[in-house]
Formats: structure tokens, sequence, C-alpha cells
């Protein structure tokens, strides 16, 4: 079965850290490009980073500085490190797939999408 399945996500405080893992199966990831995209309640879903299948890296200015992507072939999983997390990045986070990256950074018309994971940042 070809599918993506997030992981990671949880309640966390201000400042802290949580880091998501996006899981393929069915398909190798090694040739597509991944992204996460968030969507907060009452909000429209937002990208959030992408990954390139050549490693390269794009990231929303909200993010910058605090959240990195990284990507494992030999695990064929896909991570979301987020550090200093604000209760604005409370949201459900949802990975995606794309064998092109520039269709991952339009950020629509993407070949698979995980069901998502919720992240709640709250003291």
């Amino acid at each position: 079965q070809v599918q993506l399945v997030e992981s990671g996500g949880g309640l966390v405080q201000p400042g802290g850290s949580l880091r998501l893992s996006c899981a393929a199966s069915g398909f190798t990831l090694d040739y597509y490009a991944i992204g996460w995209f968030r969507q907060a309640p009452g909000k429209e879903r937002e990208g959030v980073l992408c990954i390139s299948s050549d490693g390269r890296k794009y990231y929303a200015d909200s993010v910058k500085g605090r959240f990195t992507i990284s990507r494992d072939n030999a695990k064929n999983t896909v991570y979301l490190q987020m550090n200093s997390l604000k209760p604005e990045d409370t949201a459900v986070y949802y990975c995606a797939a794309d064998r092109s990256i520039a269709t991952m950074r339009r950020g629509y018309g993407m070949d698979r999408w995980g069901k998502g994971t919720l992240v709640t940042v709250s003291s």
C-alpha cells in the first residue's frame, strides 16, 4: 500500500522541541521531493518547508532558524525538527511527496499526502 504516515506530534510547551517523522511505504522516497505543510484551526494550509530529492531545502520565513528538515533514504523517512516552538505553530502537520520540487514549492498538486499529526504548543 502506497502511503505516507506522519508521527511525533503532541503537546509541547512554548520554547520546546518536537521531531516529526514522515515514513513512506509502498514507494521509495529517494527520487521524491518531500514537503511539510500545516493547517491551523480556521486557517488555510501553508507550506512550512521542503527538501528536494538532491537535498536542496526551502523554508517559510516563519520557521527559518527554528525548523529543519532532513531525510534518511535508508529508512525511507523524512524528519521535521522543530525547535523554539511558539503557540502560533499549533496546527495539524502534513507531509507530502512529489517528484517535482517546483510542484512542492507551489504548494498544490502533489502526488501523495499523509493524514497529518497534531502539534499543540501551549503552557
